[in-house]
């Protein structure tokens, strides 16, 4: 079981930046491949950046690439989300999941809600024009 809890929830200008933290508890976290999801009102919950477990491998999807990056610190079991260039579009209420991902499974399906076993609770992040 792994409890995960986000933080970071603010209001930023278009153009600035944000960090995004989740927190875990639970046994042997470093052992889960970690995501950020975001879910605007009315839309679906899309992917915005996945981290295989090594910390090797990372993925983001076109609309968030190269202005987000995703990390995280096995001594603290904190997953980061850091965000910069926020558009308005950027806004919505952001998800951290963790899953137990083998690397063909990660690699095919890193973007997918169901490969995550577990999620927080959800932060707002709202970017004014």
């Amino acid at each position: 079981q792994v409890l995960l809890v986000e933080s970071g929830r603010g209001l930023a200008q278009a153009g600035g930046s944000l960090r995004l933290s989740c927190a875990a508890s639970g046994r042997a976290f470093s052992d889960y491949s970690v995501a950020w999801f975001r879910q605007a009102p009315g839309k679906e919950r899309d992917f915005v950046a996945g981290l295989f477990w090594t910390g090797g491998r990372t993925a983001y999807p076109d609309s968030v690439k190269g202005r987000f990056a995703i990390s995280r610190d096995n001594t603290k079991n904190t997953v980061y989300l850091q965000m910069n260039s926020l558009r308005p579009e950027d806004t919505a209420v952001y998800y951290c999941a963790c899953g137990i991902l083998s690397l063909d499974t990660w690699s095919r399906s890193v973007q997918y809600r169901a490969s995550y076993d577990y999620w927080g609770q959800g932060t707002q992040v709202t970017v004014s024009s």
